[in-house]
């Protein structure tokens, strides 16, 4: 067999390769020469997705010599569909079916690093990354193929797992992956398939992840069954400031099954053989503690005062034009607030940690595979390259829920334990008092009109904290902060950012003139608060739209005019227009008792555009309130499967309807106290919209934009807006329950 040289990748490589694509080179205006007469340094265009990060083509693509194909990706399957999509955009690249490839997701021993799976980043970051490194791994094989048959590479074509000439001849990608070095960096340019000829991206495809979920499967960590393995149940404080004083654990740790109990500081847990067991023995070591419980928390009937009194510093997000309001202005002050909201999620938080000799391995759903191993390790003062994380998915939760938290709590208990798995889940209540929450916020808005009956001026100020305190630093997990030798929370600092946190969407995408934004920074809360689906936007964009429509009204305009009026964006412009027409706006007069309402946001303003209008009936006597039904457009930029993209959507609309009708997380001076679904009401199935439309608009060839969390701002506009329409009042305070219906209509 001839020798072969390694491979490498070089634009040559990709010309000839890739004849039949057009490649294109974007280059930069030429710089004036720098003073001196010396040249600028040459542009260096940036690896795509995130291959900037990790740039090796087999940290993505690997093909072993029987041809089978892994692809590896960072981000974790979270419900939002991921892994089907990623699987879409290698295939396609690959000229392979779906079904030919593995996939591995969210392994520290396995991935690229990608950090967090948030901000609906997965496609524009990940799925970005394989489908260039996919391209380059299919110029390599036909390459390859080229040299081995003495063929032009434009005269060869990659199909169903092997490159073929005209002539017939073919070879398998395994046999051409064996002679080949995949650990080669990328190239920023890769010729990727153009639209026209696409076989897999832009169809709708079975999502991979469900069936084992709607079978019974091994779907959820919660699911996984390891030999010998243990259960474990933590007896948390009754409340955040709660101190152990004493636990008498000799009766527990002789009850059946039990094999033994763990305290650390405030840290307390019981593990048994059986999980029933475990449950018991929690139920008694829990009686058998005392703690001392001081009153800290404020008053949460006056929340929008305590975090005003709770500001830090004042950023400045962004100022154009003049902020000062023409004192003979059309103008409307207004102050919305929006509560403590959990994530909910169905299944709760769970874990499975094994000890094995100095090696801790921790199945988890987190979001963040390496930044829990970073905390973890830090929280048991091991070294990192010592611990090992893998994702395993979790029944529900789309934000920093309660995952990296028990990961940290079966890490702790299963050092006490080695060689047994020690699986630990939450009880329901330790999920809705514990979880990390969406933080509370202040929105103040005051706009004016000009002569012209467009916008003129607009200042907003919010209050409100990061929204993220997510791993990395081992304070980030409760149990680092619960042991003797713990971790105290590091504070947050205020950071305005490109994409935003609390402060996510808070400058509005409309054409303005003038305009101030403020970020009254809270630096602590009273409550434990990070990340929960779309951050800050969603109550940004609440009251954004909300005095949108208002400035409607002082216009004499129609809500859809009005925004158009101030929309530049042809693409935003099309989602709105999409929305509006497909909903049949403004439609005939409705009955008494019923409104419509419209709303627009484009996530992070530079991410996916999302316009909804929906219906909905308000009942005075009661104040219950049903959306009969939404109808919503959608620009995530190229679509790799739309059923996807509708799925994710149509779940953000009835989620950001839970919110805004039915969600606040409640508590007294010493603890939480909403801690079941009675005291935590979600929207149940009778409540769901008779009919929910997504209308997704393709923008082939164009970047993906991410999807999952572009709904829920605009959604809790439209519900305000469509209430302002069948009742003439405006409510400010999220979420609407029917006390407050009732009381703003006068019942």
């Amino acid at each position: 067999m001839t020798e072969h040289a390694p491979s490498a990748l070089t634009r040559r490589a990709f010309l000839a390769a890739g004849s039949g694509l057009v490649v294109s080179f974007a280059m930069l205006p030429p710089a004036f020469a720098q003073e001196g007469g010396s040249a600028p340094a040459p542009w260096e265009p940036k690896l795509p997705g995130s291959l900037s990060n990790d740039p090796f083509l087999d940290s993505w693509i690997r093909i072993d010599p029987q041809g089978g194909i892994t692809v590896h990706t960072g981000k974790a399957e979270l419900g939002q569909g991921i892994k089907t999509a990623v699987l879409q955009v290698a295939a396609e690249e690959l000229e392979v079916d779906p079904h030919d490839l593995a996939l591995v997701t969210a392994d520290t021993s396995r991935t690229p690093n990608e950090g967090y799976t948030a901000g609906s980043m997965s496609m524009p970051n990940s799925a970005t990354a394989i489908r260039n490194a996919a391209a380059q791994v299919r110029i390599l094989l036909i390459t390859e193929a080229s040299r081995r048959l003495g063929i032009q590479p434009g005269a060869l074509r990659a199909e169903s797992r092997r490159v073929i000439a005209p002539d017939g001849r073919s070879l398998g990608y395994g046999e051409l992956a064996a002679s080949l070095d995949l650990h080669v960096e990328a190239v920023p340019d890769a010729p990727l398939k153009r639209p026209e000829s696409f076989r897999v991206m832009g169809r709708p495809v079975p999502r991979v992840d469900i069936p084992p979920k709607v079978t019974g499967g091994v779907a959820y960590v919660h699911d996984l069954r390891l030999d010998g393995m243990v259960h474990a149940r933590v007896v948390r404080p009754p409340s955040p400031a709660a101190r152990l004083l004493t636990a008498e654990t000799a009766a527990v740790e002789a009850m059946p099954g039990v094999l033994g109990t763990v305290r650390d500081g405030n840290f307390l847990a019981v593990v048994a053989e059986r999980e029933f067991q475990a449950v018991k023995a929690m139920r008694a070591l829990a009686d058998a503690a005392r703690w001392e419980e001081p009153a800290t928390l404020p008053d949460m009937t006056d929340m929008p005062a305590v975090l005003r009194s709770l500001e830090h510093e004042v950023g400045t997000v962004a100022e154009s034009g003049s902020p000062q309001l023409p004192a003979d202005a059309r103008r409307i002050k207004a102050t919305f607030t929006r509560p403590y909201q959990i994530h909910g999620s169905i299944g709760p938080s769970c874990a499975i940690g094994l000890t094995d000799g100095d090696d801790l391995t921790v199945w988890s759903h987190t979001q963040g595979v390496y930044p829990d191993r970073q905390a973890i390790a830090e929280m048991l003062r091991m070294p990192v390259e010592r611990v090992r994380v893998i994702h395993a998915e979790g029944s529900g939760c789309y934000g920093h829920n309660g995952a990296d938290d028990a990961a940290a709590d079966a890490a702790l208990i299963a050092r006490a334990f080695p060689g047994r798995p020690v699986r630990l889940q939450w009880m329901r209540e330790q999920e809705h008092a514990w979880e990390p929450y969406g933080p509370a916020m202040v929105m103040e808005v005051e706009a004016a009109l000009g002569p012209d009956g467009r916008l003129s001026h607009w200042n907003y100020d919010v209050w409100s904290n990061t929204h993220t305190t997510r791993p990395g630093p081992a304070g980030a997990l409760l149990p680092a902060r619960h042991i003797a030798d713990g971790f105290p929370p590091e504070l947050p600092q205020l950071s305005i950012t490109r994409s935003g946190s609390g402060d996510r969407n808070a400058v509005p995408l409309y054409t303005i003139p003038n305009k101030r934004i403020l970020w009254h920074f809270v630096r602590e809360m009273p409550l434990r608060v990070s990340a929960l689906r779309s951050l800050g936007a969603y109550a940004n964009i609440f009251a954004l739209e909300s005095t949108m429509d208002e400035m409607a009204i002082a216009a004499g305009a129609d809500p859809v005019e009005f925004r158009l009026r101030h929309l530049d964006d042809p693409r935003a412009r099309t989602v709105v227009e999409t929305a509006a027409a497909r909903f049949g706006w403004p439609g005939e007069a409705l009955p008494q008792g019923r409104g419509r309402g419209f709303a627009f946001a484009r996530y992070k303003n530079y991410a996916a555009y999302f316009a909804v209008a929906l219906e909905l009936e308000l009942d005075r006597e009661s104040g219950n309130i049903r959306v009969q039904r939404a109808v919503s457009a959608i620009d995530s930029g190229e679509i790799v499967n739309p059923d996807g993209i509708r799925n994710q959507t149509e779940g953000g609309i009835i989620q950001s309807m839970s919110w805004t009708l039915y969600e606040q997380a409640v508590f007294d001076s010493r603890r939480v106290t909403s801690i079941d679904w009675a005291s935590y009401p979600v929207l149940r199935f009778a409540s769901v919209p008779s009919t929910v439309e997504v209308h997704v608009i393709d923008r082939p060839g164009e970047p993906f934009l991410g999807t999952g969390e572009a709904a829920q701002g605009p959604t809790a506009a439209a519900i305000g807006n469509a209430i302002r329409d069948a009742a003439g009042v405006r409510l400010h305070d999220l979420p609407f329950t029917r006390d407050r219906v009732r009381a703003a209509v006068g019942v």
